[in-house]
């Protein structure tokens, strides 16, 4: 048993209950000890994932039932940051809203160690539980605000919904446990290759599988708990939702469908193929018509899912995996990008909020570059990456991925790429719609905005990532190239 293939998880588990327990003698009422020491917790396992990256090893333990590779390092480093982000620009949001506690920072902690866990999976029961690890902090975090009927509505909304999801997963997990007999992915890869298994129940179980890594993905037509949660949870715990969950959901529908289920290729990339079109179309349309800024980006999350989901879909061409791994690739690379322009449009949102105020409607825009320039700016920013304007790397994130299916050469494949285009024009109307009342619009609220010294300074860094990024996304596509390369060879 190699202990050493999960310390990264080992060292948060210790470190979630520290937390837990410090927060117990806390007397500050701004809890910083507990921020710092979560901080300082998120940075060496941060650390931790990047040392083991570019080490570049794939290490087993556990019996084989975790996977130490370029590829669980890559997205447990980002994933690290994200939350790191999170709680930098959500700090003031819930010191004000009475839910920056020992509770809050403990169930992120958690929430992140069952992303880790997904990351590292290599058996179907340790997907499972990294899955509602996860899920069941971001029920307890969405309810954060007992007293908040709407917050209180949309986590019922989302436990029911999970629940039933998970449940969907969960069935599919176990048709291919019993047409194939084994729990292990890499096991259930051999055995599907000899052609010797019930084709029945082989179909079966991989339209549940794909129905829950729908719900996870947020994809259509599984997409109904998104404007509700987004909408109804406090903002901070929307960013958080909003950002690291993306890894996770991306990793287990690698580790699943690629690594464990790619004899099944052809027909789940049908499948993923149908739901793709539909987030787009569905995200892209719905979104034209909210009035709240919040659910308008959770029809964008929608949408932009479809998007990434487009990665999934290019075959092997002629014996040939070139195709398919680009493909891979581009769509780790478009969910990366997508998770950080999220993170800074809403860390926008919560510093225009105050004390009883949201700023979640868009009308809450109007003027915003007469009352803070530096505010509108960095906005518009996060809005033309989102859109795939160039030059921010939003752009070179839509293109790579339109790239990995062109290049296939197959007319259907062609028409796909035609179709997501035609649906992205469409997206970006609610997108510059934001600039034009930031830029545009006469304020009907003059009050001040008030950001802290380390909110803007990374929010001003998350900015220039993302223009700078698109400049150079060279550096940022190799890593993914790499990590999507050595997992395959593996």
């Amino acid at each position: 048993m190699n202990w050493l293939s999960i310390y990264p998880e080992i060292v948060l588990l210790t470190m979630a209950c520290v937390v837990t327990l410090l927060d117990l003698f806390v007397t500050d009422p701004a809890h910083k000890p507990t921020y710092v020491v979560t901080q300082l917790t998120l940075a060496v396992v941060a650390a931790m994932h990047f040392a083991d990256f570019n080490a570049g090893l794939t290490v087993y333990g556990m019996d084989r039932m975790v996977v130490s590779d370029p590829l669980g390092h890559l997205l447990g480093f980002f994933a690290c940051l994200a939350v790191m982000a999170v709680l930098v620009y959500s700090r003031a949001y819930a010191a004000q809203r009475e839910i920056l506690n020992g509770e809050f920072f403990s169930l992120t902690l958690f929430s992140l160690l069952g992303i880790l866990v997904m990351l590292s999976a290599n058996n179907f029961l340790v997907i499972y539980l990294g899955l509602e690890l996860m899920s069941l902090s971001l029920y307890a975090l969405v309810a954060l605000r007992r007293d908040h009927p709407q917050s209180t509505e949309a986590a019922m909304k989302f436990f029911v919904l999970g629940a039933l999801a998970s449940g969907f997963l969960l069935y599919g997990l176990s048709m291919m446990y019993g047409a194939t007999g084994s729990l292990d992915i890499p096991e259930v890869f051999k055995v599907i290759a000899t052609g010797q298994v019930n084709k029945t129940v082989l179909a079966f179980g991989l339209v549940f599988i794909v129905s829950g890594l729908a719900f996870k993905l947020s994809a259509v037509p599984f997409h109904m708990w998104v404007p509700d949660v987004y909408d109804g949870a406090p903002t901070a715990v929307t960013l958080l939702i909003g950002c690291a969950p993306e890894f996770a959901a991306f990793a287990i529908t690698f580790r699943l469908l690629v690594e464990g289920l790619s004899g099944l290729a052809v027909d789940w990339q049908q499948m993923l193929i149908v739901l793709s079109v539909g987030s787009m179309a569905l995200g892209n349309l719905a979104a034209i018509a909210q009035r709240s800024i919040k659910r308008m980006l959770a029809y964008s999350a929608i949408a932009h899912m479809g998007f990434m989901l487009l990665g999934f879909t290019p075959t092997v061409v002629a014996d040939n995996t070139y195709s398919a791994a680009n493909g891979y690739s581009s769509a780790l690379f478009y969910v990366i990008v997508y998770v950080f322009t999220t993170l800074g449009a809403f860390a926008t949102i919560m510093l225009l909020a105050r004390r009883g105020f949201e700023a979640d409607r868009i009308e809450d825009f109007k003027g915003l570059s007469r009352r803070c320039p530096w505010c509108a700016g960095v906005m518009a920013l996060f809005m033309f990456s989102l859109a795939g304007v160039p030059p921010t790397v939003g752009f070179y994130a839509k293109l790579a991925v339109l790239q990995s299916i062109v290049t296939t050469n197959q007319p259907g494949y062609i028409a796909l790429a035609v179709v997501a285009v035609l649906l992205s024009l469409v997206g970006a109307f609610y997108y510059i719609r934001i600039v034009k009342v930031m830029y545009f619009d006469e304020p009907t609220d003059r009050s001040p905005i008030v950001a802290g010294g380390d909110v803007r300074a990374l929010l001003s860094l998350n900015g220039a990532a993302i223009l700078l990024f698109g400049i150079l996304p060279g550096g940022l596509m190799a890593l993914c190239s790499q990590a999507i390369l050595r997992a395959l060879a593996s």
